[in-house]
Parts: structure tokens; sequence; C-alpha cells
């Protein structure tokens, strides 16, 4: 009996699996070797890497290579723990003072991934007889917070605050009422419109959550994200950032009042019972937010602007169509699964690694090659990639 149903188990997976590609919709991962860089080694050859988070091309700076060795050695390899059974460690409250600094809220708390942190605030704020009011291309971990909360979810148009206005009136209720929202829409690239939603939380007594995952440590003056190029960073109520991106390490946070703070650690689930994040990821964290804040950060978000418009530029004149934006997120609209997957295949042997994104990452029809420029690229590399692109967009039909 029990030969019979694993193999009737392994037959059902085998299906789903030959299902999964026959969509072409299959999945698997690529190897490359040595640091996250402009340039990476795959399978003995030197790519162009154009599909990494790394925007600032911070993941292999020496200041966070030196932090993260020294807590290693003061520190040890893990907190062991969570931080509610065995303690904070010094690092953590470091970190934590740091990042309420810089976003100028009273306090913040780390989580261990922008997905912990982004399925544990919203399953704490919001519960059964809530609502929740989250744009329609959040990002997924967005949706499964909301999914767990058990509160009632509202998906408004992507940045149309005009019908969420009409959404909020239509299902106002008693309890409470949370919009939740990118900053940087991650595979648009686009941003917000944080002035706006700032109106209508005010106006319906709601709170305001942020995921400025992609807009932390590029935007703003002093990179501090969405919310102060925009400048509502004291009306925005939970602003949620990400070390793994801009910032070249990993982890997430949430910029937040003592009380939600209090909130968060009595009721986050992804940080009551996840052990924390070691002292070499939490020392480079801190490391990072100092790069980030200083003129060598500003030389970078400003060539990191500069490269984006760059590359954005050359594709536009090549005759590609690109969603609006002005972020380092240039996606180029391919259409359909296949299409998307023979052009990030022939783009890796022609030397550049930008990967293809389908569903249910994006709505069917809308697959695209996920452009993402650094600021360590150079005007070299944007035009040679910029000039393969088009080669590979022409022999496909794309353009």
């Amino acid at each position: 009996m029990v030969d019979l149903l694993g193999a009737s188990l392994s037959t059902s997976i085998h299906e789903e699996l030959e299902q999964i590609r026959r969509s072409g919709l299959y999945r698997s991962t690529r190897s490359i070797s040595g640091k996250q860089a402009a340039r990476v080694e795959m399978n003995g050859r030197d790519m162009l890497l154009l599909c990494s988070n790394n925007y600032l091309g911070l993941a292999d700076h020496p200041a966070l290579i030196r932090a993260s060795i020294r807590a290693t050695e003061r520190y040890g390899t893990s907190s062991a723990a969570s931080r509610l059974v065995s303690g904070s460690m010094e690092p953590h409250e470091l970190l934590e003072v740091e990042i309420a600094r810089c976003k100028g809220t009273e306090v913040a708390l780390i989580f261990n991934s922008g997905y912990a942190a982004n399925t544990g605030i919203i399953a704490a704020l919001a519960g059964r007889g809530d609502v929740i009011f989250s744009d329609r291309l959040n990002h997924a971990s967005i949706i499964d917070g909301s999914l767990l909360s058990g509160a009632r979810l509202i998906r408004y148009p992507h940045n149309d605050h005009a019908a969420l206005f009409s959404l909020m009136k239509k299902h106002r209720g008693s309890g409470r009422a949370l919009i939740v929202t990118d900053g940087v829409f991650s595979m648009d690239g686009d941003i917000a419109p944080l002035r706006e939603l700032v109106e209508l939380k005010k106006a319906f007594h709601a709170y305001l959550m942020v995921d400025d995952a992609h807009g932390s440590g590029v935007l703003g003056e002093q990179g501090m994200g969405t919310t102060e190029l925009l400048g509502v960073s004291d009306d925005v109520d939970i602003n949620m950032g990400t070390f793994g991106k801009a910032l070249g390490s990993f982890g997430a946070y949430a910029a937040v009042s003592v009380e939600l703070r209090e909130l968060l650690i009595n009721r986050a689930r992804s940080f009551i019972f996840s052990t924390s994040l070691p002292p070499s990821v939490l020392a480079a964290s801190l490391a990072a937010i100092k790069v980030v804040c200083s003129d060598e950060g500003k030389c970078l978000r400003a060539q990191l602007r500069v490269n984006a418009e760059y590359l954005r530029s050359l594709l536009v004149q090549a005759g590609f169509t690109l969603p609006d934006g002005s972020t380092q997120i240039i996606p180029i609209m391919t259409g359909g699964a296949e299409t998307t997957m023979r052009f990030s295949d022939l783009l890796l042997e022609e030397g550049i690694f930008a990967q293809g994104i389908r569903p249910p990452t994006v709505p069917a029809g809308l697959c695209r090659l996920r452009c993402t420029v650094m600021s360590t690229h150079s005007r070299q590399d944007l035009e040679w990639a910029a000039d393969r692109i088009s080669v590979v967009g022409k022999r496909l039909g794309v353009i």
C-alpha cells in the first residue's frame, strides 16, 4: 500500500511538472561564480549581470565585508534563537536605532526578510472584521500577508487613487482599515502616488503601510526611499524596507511608532517564531546604511540615475515598449511566456544575464524581461547591452 501511494504521488508530481513545462512557466536556478557584481562568471563565461537588485553595488563593498568579519569574530556566527527566547544582541539594537534615526521614526524592528516582514506585519495589524486595501500590483508577500490575516482584502487598480477612494467609501467597516502599497513596484519600476494615499489615509482614519524594498537606498536626497522622495515620511505608519537589495546585505525592517513596535513584537508570528539574523548580517547592514548616508552614497545614487536614464533612452530609441517609469527597474515588454524565455536564453548566449518574468509574477500576456541597472555598470556596458538586446529583439519580432 505504501509503495502504491508513493507511486501515485510521484506520478501526480511528474504530471504537474510536465504541465508547468508545457505552459512555458517552468523555473530553474542558474549558478554563478564569485561575487554579485556588474559582471559575473557563469559556466566559465564572463556575463553582464542585468537582473540584480544590487543597485548600488554594495554587495561586495569593502566596508560591508570588514564589518561582517569583525562582527563574526566578536559575536560569533548565530543568534541561536528568536530574540524573545535568547535575547536581543547588541548588533540588533544598534541597527534598529540607526534605522529609526535615518527614517525619522520613533523606533524600528528587524525582520529576517522582506517576505517575513510583510507577512508578519500585515497579519499582526489586521484580522477578522478589518479591511485591507492593496494595490493590484503589490508584491506576493503583501498578498500572502493579507490572506494570512483573515481580514477582508480589497485590491484596487494599480496606482489609481480615485478608484481607491470609491472602494474605501463602499467598504468602510467598523474595524481597522489598512492601505498597503509598494513604494517602487518591483516588476514595473514605477512609483506609488504616496501623497494621494496619505490624503485617503487621513480621510478614512486608516493605517498606511509602504513596502519600500526597491526604493530604500536609492531614492530621496539621503537615500531613505520613496517616502523621503515624496515628502510623506511623517504620514506613513509602517515604513518597511529591506537590506537585501540596494543595501547589499540581507533582512528587512519596519520603521514605526513605539506602540506599533510593541504590537509587532507580540503579534508578528514571523518575528516571534524565527531565529533572528546573525551578527555578521546585522553588521553588514549597519555598514551599508552608513555608506548610503555618506557622500559616496550620494555619488552612487547619482550614477544609478544616470545609468537608468541612459539604458532606458537607448532601448526606446531601438523601438522597445517600456512602461512609464524613472527608476532603475526597466521592464522590456515581450508578450508571451515562450518568447520571453527564448529572449532570455538568447541573451545568455550573447553574454547578458537578464531574467524573463512570467505568470504568476506578472499577469498573462504581460511577460517581460526585467532589466535592472547598477551604479557600477559602465557606459560601455549599457551601450553593448542595448545593442545585443536590440539584435535579439529584432530576431524574435519583439521590435
